[in-house]
């Protein structure tokens, strides 16, 4: 230990609190603060020391493809991955389970002209009771007998089903006799804009009740967010396969973007599917980490999918089937074929392989425009595998597109009449949040037992801890040491320390500003008696990601490999808590956080670490979770707070009891 100073027992001086911080009596001038926010703002980590580590957590935790020597091993694998991903992660919760045995409800509605050897029929159906999912219908005209099927799926597309790439190969399938359904996808199209009446859905605005990132409001309550996604899909097979003139053995899934998330998602999980092409949509976890920009939407990282499966093994899992797997050249968006393809086919191609039927997975790379797109290239590689996988030897096939723009229709025009009270994913979460926690006093009851929950939901580990000294400095502010904190063999933690004296106790200090803007409360601590470590948890200043457009943050990630940013972030906090409780011989540390996510991590750190009983002072701290979803947070705005299912057993209260009797007990 290298800080000469000497930390004495609290003796119970320090006030156990979770409201405001007691405000200094006068504000610090700017200069007697000046030199705390320089010695704040020296940096303590490697260059992208946190992105390089948050990558090999991530990577290290993708689980790789298994070796597989026959077709029936193959088979027997898929069927078990199928089961786990639509049971342990699709359908989660009891609210999920319902709606997966609701019965699909279809309104039909009024019936387009269409084109020459089509019409255009809309309907709306709903993916699961009360969310309607408007869509058009493509038939060709004097269908005699049994025909192919395609489900249309959208990217994040303004235009939604209106999208013109979209109509027109939609068109083009028809006037080959193939029926098309083109839905829409939740925050495009006509789901931009809340179709409920309540003043509380209005004041969300365009889109927000839709947004992707509220999906994980049900991920806090329970209920797989990913659910709805899923089903939106599976309904709008259930409405094809519904149909007369259907061949069953006949169903083809493609789409652009997101669109292509949703191809290899529902085409690999149910089998119906027997043709899929995902155009620029995804890519391994894997190559997610080497390209970090490239890290999805939350329905593209959910819960635990990588406990199970990669998206290779999803890839895979069309074996039997068939696939084309289109990327492109120089794309501006994601998924570049350069990178994404590759491990795709090296995956998925042994399998096929095994089953005899190579011919059946093939790719497709554009070159003209290249850039992200589903235009006329890539529209005309999915029309040529249509036709030789579901009209195999028919000389009178045509891969090339029949001109049909002026056929395309205006949004307006394609428009289908939604109920005014449709639900979102925001609605749908405030349902499910009433009467949760589900037992309040548990945590009274049974801190014990309580902690040990929390600890499986947050994914809360304890880690060994090392630290190394980087620097020194002596000035008016006393003895300020510089620290790198390695906890476990994972993470590299910083954090500045400040004596002065020989302080009274310990406060580990964070804010979501980061450490660099904290100066003005290291110097009120400081003239308080405390020692003080200022610490930046991953995600916050020096442990967050530079904002640059080929940088995402981990977090989504890191909940889809099986762990929670909050886990994490915890833990990181608790080691530091371990460490200055042994090394500077103080006792029991205080944690003070400023901000509604610092002080979050704070709580549940306090509920769990017994040497943080010295006490916990937060500022513009939640008073409840419910807040989230009361205010319509996305997780892409708060990450660590939308633990799966954490709102089941615990609120900010049941927390707080747990921080409480650990300071009650006396437990050190």
């Amino acid at each position: 230990m290298q800080i000469p100073i000497r930390v004495i027992p609290l003796a119970g001086a320090v006030m156990f609190a979770t409201a405001t911080f007691a405000s200094a009596a006068v504000k610090p001038a700017s200069d007697a603060i000046r030199p705390i926010e320089e010695l704040l703002k020296r940096p303590l980590l490697g260059t992208d020391l946190t992105w390089h580590e948050a990558g090999a957590f991530c990577d290290a935790r993708v689980p790789r493809m298994p070796e597989v020597k026959t077709a029936a091993g193959w088979n027997s694998l898929a069927d078990a991955l199928r089961r786990d991903v639509l049971g342990k992660v699709v359908f989660r919760g009891a609210e999920a389970k319902r709606w997966r045995e609701a019965k699909t409800q279809v309104v039909w509605c009024e019936t387009l002209a269409g084109g020459p050897g089509y019409r255009i029929r809309k309907l709306r159906y709903e993916a699961l009771p009360g969310l309607w999912i408007p869509a058009l219908l493509y038939v060709p005209e004097n269908l005699a007998e049994k025909v192919p099927v395609h489900l249309a799926v959208n990217g994040h597309d303004r235009e939604g089903k209106a999208a013109p790439y979209k109509q027109i190969r939609c068109i083009n399938l028809a006037k080959r006799g193939i029926i098309s359904l083109n839905v829409e996808w939740f925050s495009v199209g006509q789901l931009r804009t809340d179709q409920a009446s309540s003043a509380s859905s209005v004041e969300r605005g365009p889109a927000e009740g839709f947004k992707h990132g509220a999906m994980n409001q049900l991920d806090l309550c329970g209920t797989s967010g990913l659910a709805p996604f899923y089903l939106a899909m599976s309904r709008g097979l259930d409405v094809l396969l519904s149909l007369p003139h259907v061949d069953s053995e006949r169903v083809a899934v493609s789409g652009l973007s997101g669109g292509g998330w949703q191809t290899i998602f529902i085409s690999s999980l149910d089998p119906r599917v027997k043709l899929c092409n995902p155009v620029a949509g995804y890519s391994s976890f894997r190559t997610w980490v080497s390209f970090p920009g490239e890290i999805g939407d939350s329905e593209q990282a959910p819960n635990d999918l990588a406990t199970v499966a990669d998206y290779t093994h999803l890839t895979a899992m069309m074996a039997g089937r068939s696939a084309l797997l289109t990327y492109n050249a120089k794309d501006n968006c994601c998924f570049a074929a350069d990178h994404a393809l590759e491990p795709l086919m090296q995956a998925a191609a042994p399998i096929f392989d095994l089953q005899g039927q190579a011919s059946q997975l093939r790719s497709h790379v554009n070159y003209d425009p290249g850039t992200h797109n589903y235009d006329r290239d890539n529209r005309e590689a999915f029309y040529r595998f249509v036709g030789d996988m579901f009209f195999p030897g028919d000389q009178a096939w045509n891969a090339k597109e029949i001109p049909s723009e002026a056929e395309v229709e205006s949004k307006a025009a394609l428009n289908v009449e939604l109920p005014a009270d449709n639900l979102d994913f925001n609605q749908l979460a405030r349902a499910a949040m009433q009467g949760l926690p589900r037992d309040p006093k548990f945590a009274e009851r049974n801190p014990t037992g309580a902690r040990a929950r929390l600890r499986e939901i947050v994914h809360f580990h304890e880690h060994a801890v090392t630290a190394k000294q980087i620097a020194l400095d002596d000035g008016a502010n006393g003895t300020t040491g510089f620290w790198q904190l390695r906890i476990g063999r994972e993470w590299t933690v910083p954090v500045t320390a400040f004596a002065r004296g020989t302080p009274k106790g310990t406060t580990i200090l964070l804010a979501d500003a980061g450490r660099q803007s904290l100066a003005a409360e290291v110097k009120r601590l400081l003239d308080a008696g405390q020692c003080v470590l200022a610490v930046d948890v991953y995600g916050f200043g020096e442990s967050r990601f530079a904002p640059r457009k080929d940088r995402k943050d981990y977090a989504t990630m890191m909940a889809a490999v099986g762990e929670r940013p909050l886990g994490v972030q915890s833990a990181q906090l608790a080691g530091l808590a371990r460490w200055a409780a042994k090394e500077l011989k103080g006792g029991p540390v205080r944690l003070a956080a400023i901000g509604p996510r610092t002080s979050f991590i704070a709580l549940v750190t306090a509920a769990l670490e017994r040497t943080t009983s010295g006490g916990l002072n937060t500022q513009q701290a939640m008073l409840s979770l419910k807040e989230l979803i009361e205010k319509n947070v996305g997780v892409n705005e708060r990450p660590e707070q939308f633990c799966f299912g954490l709102l089941e057993t615990f609120d900010v209260p049941q927390l707080q009891t747990l921080a409480d009797e650990w300071r009650k007990s006396g437990r050190q």
